[in-house]
């Protein structure tokens, strides 16, 4: 019968002594230390409340029987637009998300384009107004919205409206608020 030789050393596995204890610690020195820990960590998005929503959207019609169709200060655009559809979400954050589709001209030479626009929110909370970002609508008049109002809205947002303007402060839809 033939022996096999033995492996070669570094081959061979290896006898790892074991860890050194680690001193106990405290149980009010780990309180403290998680704690700071948890301070320095940014909250996870979407933690926030919501704060109002919105679907469905409404068109301008800039002049109503009683002159222009002003809403909260802010006139209209100076032709009617239409919207297919819109739906937004704020949170208490001042978190908004807006989705629109098909915010197009219904009057005037550029009939049925988005007249080379670009729009932002207004949330309007009690009569003052909270505004996000400008977008640019697409050809289509889609945009899309995701950031943050300024200035902060209140909580509860009493008598909220949201208004789709133009960079020139000109409002263009309005948004069915969602209970």
């Amino acid at each position: 019968m033939q022996r096999t030789p033995p492996a070669p050393r570094h081959l061979m596995p290896r006898s790892h002594p074991a860890p050194a204890a680690v001193p106990p610690v405290p149980n009010r020195l780990l309180a403290a230390a998680l704690l700071a820990a948890a301070s320095l960590v940014p909250p996870a998005a979407g933690a926030a409340e919501p704060l109002v929503r919105f679907e469905g959207g409404i068109g301008v019609q800039p002049l109503s029987a009683a002159g222009p169709n002003v809403v909260h200060g802010v006139s209209p655009g100076g032709q009617p637009w239409v919207i297919e559809r819109l739906s937004a979400d704020v949170a208490t954050d001042a978190r908004i998300t807006v989705d629109g589709r098909g915010l197009l001209l219904a009057g005037g030479n550029n009939i049925g384009t988005a007249g080379g626009q670009s729009v932002r929110a207004r949330l309007i909370c009690a009569g003052v107004p909270h505004d996000s970002e400008l977008v640019p609508l697409d050809a289509r008049g889609d945009f899309r919205i995701q950031g943050f109002l300024n200035p902060f809205p209140p909580s509860p947002c009493n008598s909220a409206v949201l208004l789709v303007v133009s960079g020139a402060g000109r409002w263009f839809a309005a948004g069915i608020p969602k209970p």
